[in-house]
């Protein structure tokens, strides 16, 4: 049985870096375990409790539920927007942060790295999310850490599967997930 790790990806862009690093994600993954990029963010409504109701929640909010409840952990992937994390992420938090106390992402495991256009690679996004992502319930592994800085530049003309120090960071990172998920969620 192999371990399911779900990325999110804060940013809708298609050209995103952070897409980038997530699909290396994907290939990066060790044998044992499986990195599964989710589509779908965009289609998911903003927030409201009045939609988040039995028999009424939209389609697209119980598809990200449904994969996230199916994931062993999660994988975060964000830019920086004017300082903080992007809203189409922090949406998909919300989101998976119900019903309190036993939404999707209740007790599990949560990495939070990225990449951006500044100096330090996002970290204000990053925090903004571990913080938002650990009160809705997940387990926040903080000491798993990857901000890559000048995206714009550095990712102009080289994706991040191929610049050889991303390689081995996320590597590092998605093997050091890897090793902390206990068993597989039930499929």
């Amino acid at each position: 049985m192999s371990v399911r790790i779900l990325a999110l990806v804060g940013s809708l862009r298609a050209g995103s870096h952070n897409r980038q690093l997530a699909e290396a994600a994907v290939k990066l993954a060790p044998a044992g375990a499986e990195v599964a990029l989710y589509e779908g963010l965009a289609e998911i409504p903003f927030y409201n409790e009045d939609l988040d109701v039995e028999g009424g929640v939209p389609a697209a909010a119980a598809a990200l539920r449904e994969a996230a409840a199916g994931a062993d952990a999660l994988l975060l992937f964000t830019p920086e927007y004017n300082g903080t994390v992007p809203a189409v992420l922090k949406n998909a938090i919300d989101w998976l942060s119900r019903p309190y106390g036993a939404g999707a992402v209740n007790g599990k495991p949560v990495v939070v790295i990225g990449t951006a256009f500044g100096q330090y690679g996002g970290v204000w996004a990053q925090d903004e999310a571990r913080k938002a992502v650990g009160i809705a319930g997940g387990k926040v592994i903080e000491d798993i850490k990857l901000s890559i800085p000048g995206s714009v530049t550095r990712f102009a003309e080289t994706h991040p599967a191929d610049d050889s120090e991303v390689v081995g960071q996320l590597t590092e990172v998605i093997t050091r997930l890897h090793g902390l998920i206990d068993a597989p969620a039930a499929v």
